[in-house]
Parts: C-alpha cells; structure tokens; sequence
C-alpha cells in the first residue's frame, strides 16, 4: 500500500517494528543527518569544546494516575532515563503541557506536585515549559511534552552506539521486567487481579553514574516501549553479532509472569520505566552486579544472557528444557499508551 492510502495506527507508536518502519520511511527519509542516523535516545552533540546529550520525548499515558505513579512523574523518569543511558548527567528539562478543556485544575496540581518532586529527587531542575488548551473532547485529558539537556564526558560519549560489542559480552538488567507495562495494562482495563504489581517508574541517572564512576560499559538503553525484545534486536542489528539469553535468569514478578499467561503477552515484549539493559565484558559484568545490588534500584539485578558469534542478527532465548526459540521485536501494539 503507498503512503498515500496507508493511515497511522496504533502499533506505529509502539516501540516495535512497526514504529521503526514509520521512522526509517517518512522521518530519516526527510530529516536524515550525521547526528539523527545514529537513532539513539538521546543525541551526542558538540558545543565548543565541550559534548552535550539532548533528547526530547512525550507522554500520552492512559490513565494518567497509575500503581507505582502518574503521568507528571513518568515524564521526568523517561526523560532523565534517556539521558542517563546515553552516559549523560542529566541537568535540565522543559515540560509543556497540553490540556483538555474541562481537565480538574486539582488532578492537574497532583501531576505538577509529582513532576516537580520527582525531578528533585533525580537533581534536574525545569528551566522552560509552554501550556496548551485545546477544546473539549479535542485532547484525552492532558498529554505532557519533555526535552532534556546533560553534560556528557568525552570517555561516555559512544555508550549509545555499541561500537565495541564482543562475543563473550555479558547482558544485564537492573530488576524484574515487564513490572509498568502490566501494571498499567491492570489499572486501564480494570481486570481486578489480585496482585501488588506497580510500575517500577523510576529515575535510574543516580545509579547509573555510580556504575559509570567504578566500570567500564560498552553500552547501555532503557527497554521501554517494545520492552527488552527490541532493544536487544536492535543491538543485534547494529553489531550483526548473536545474542543468547536464559529464560531462566530472567527476573520477573509472579504477578507480572501470571497476568502475561492468561492475556497471551511475553514479558519480554513489556514496557519497562525503570530499567536499564547494561553490555559489559564478563568480568566488568559481575563487578557491575556487585554496584547495582547495593542500589535500591538494582537489588535484583542479573546477567540476562550474553553476546555470541552464532546465529548472527538473530536473538535467541534458551528454556529450562534446553529449548531454543528465537525472540523478535514486537511487530504490532500489545498496550498502546503506556508512557
């Protein structure tokens, strides 16, 4: 179907193949350069002498209140994540707002509240922002736009970009998967599972500095949308090298591994906003393992998997029976809106 009979659907902002389909064929198609070619979350950028991350993001989010946060608290976590897995110190953001006529001015401050003291805690400050009101029934309730700006060292500079990636390079995640996506999933659709299951909404920029402060990483990305999937199919794409992981060492919550089996997902396919996916060689993993731990963030962290020399571009994902079945990313939507 040409483009000019094709519509946009909801699997185009998933994460997935079907977004990275949308970016490659209408987006780099028209703004391609140097910097935008190298599709990483946030872009490396010279100023002077100096290096600099910047990266912008949005947030449309439904419900805006869910376990674990809300949509204003969401918006500082995905924006400093970005910026802090591109090796950045994050320090500064803009937020514009972008309001339904009608929208409770009280459900509005507990967002701001929220936002504000979640970009405390990660030591950003807000230094611009806009506000919109489009007419009632025109927005669904309030949609959230961020940019964020970090210095960056020029050793950090390529953690993005995974130029050095080795077989034998270990994988590793900082806690439990799929934890947001569900989380959400449970509060849209009000299933009333009983489980404590809450979003591991969270600004990760503290704990990824000490990583950075005490070990050497060779790359690093936050499995948000398209969850740890698509960014390892993504690594896969980039250094044409095979990744193999343990089903087994996968950290998930039985509430999480439970709702995932009676709604047919893969958790490997869910929105994480507290996580990161760290590469590392074998002996600067388990150093790595022994940092994260101590962090309230990473108590839970694991080796996932590790780089391999076989079945180059491909993911495979090893069984406790010895099984193997390849893991793809995901090609259509399984939970639109979750950030």
């Amino acid at each position: 179907m040409n483009n000019q009979e094709a519509k946009i659907m909801l699997g185009h902002g998933s994460g997935g193949k079907m977004m990275h389909s949308l970016i490659e064929d209408i987006f780099i198609k028209h703004f391609s350069n140097s910097i935008l070619k190298e599709q990483t979350d946030s872009a490396i950028l010279k100023v002077g002498s100096s290096e600099i991350a910047f990266t912008t993001d949005s947030f449309v989010i439904d419900p805006l209140f869910f376990p674990g946060g809300n949509i204003g608290k969401l918006a500082v976590c995905g924006t400093v994540n970005d910026l802090a897995v591109s090796g950045a110190e994050p320090l500064y953001l803009s937020v514009s707002f972008i309001i339904e006529e009608g929208f409770p001015i009280s459900e509005l401050e507990i967002i701001v509240e929220s936002l504000a003291g979640e970009a405390k805690k990660a030591g950003v400050l807000i230094v611009t922002g806009d506000t919109k009101v489009v007419n009632k029934g025109k927005c669904d309730k309030l949609f959230i736009n961020t940019a964020g700006i970090g210095r960056i060292k020029k050793e950090d500079a390529s953690i993005s970009k995974a130029l050095d990636i080795k077989p034998g390079d270990v994988i590793i995640v900082n806690g439990t998967i799929g934890d947001h996506g569900m989380a959400v999933m449970n509060a849209r659709e009000s299933f009333n599972f009983k489980t404590n299951v809450e979003s591991d909404c969270a600004s990760l920029n503290h704990l990824i500095r000490e990583v950075l402060d005490k070990s050497q990483v060779k790359f690093m990305r936050d499995p948000t949308r398209g969850g740890v999937a698509t960014v390892l199919n993504e690594l896969v794409g980039k250094t044409k090298l095979g990744i193999e992981i343990e089903e087994s060492s996968l950290p998930i919550n039985p509430g999480v591994k439970a709702m995932c089996e009676l709604l047919g997902f893969d958790p490997l396919h869910i929105a994480n906003e507290g996580k990161v996916l760290i590469v590392a060689t074998e002996k600067e993993g388990h150093e790595i393992l022994e940092i994260l731990k101590k962090n309230e963030l990473g108590k839970r962290s694991t080796i996932i998997g590790r780089v391999v020399s076989d079945h180059p571009g491909k993911v495979v994902l090893r069984n406790e029976t010895g099984g193997r079945r390849i893991i793809d990313s995901l090609s259509g939507d399984q939970l639109p809106r979750i950030c």
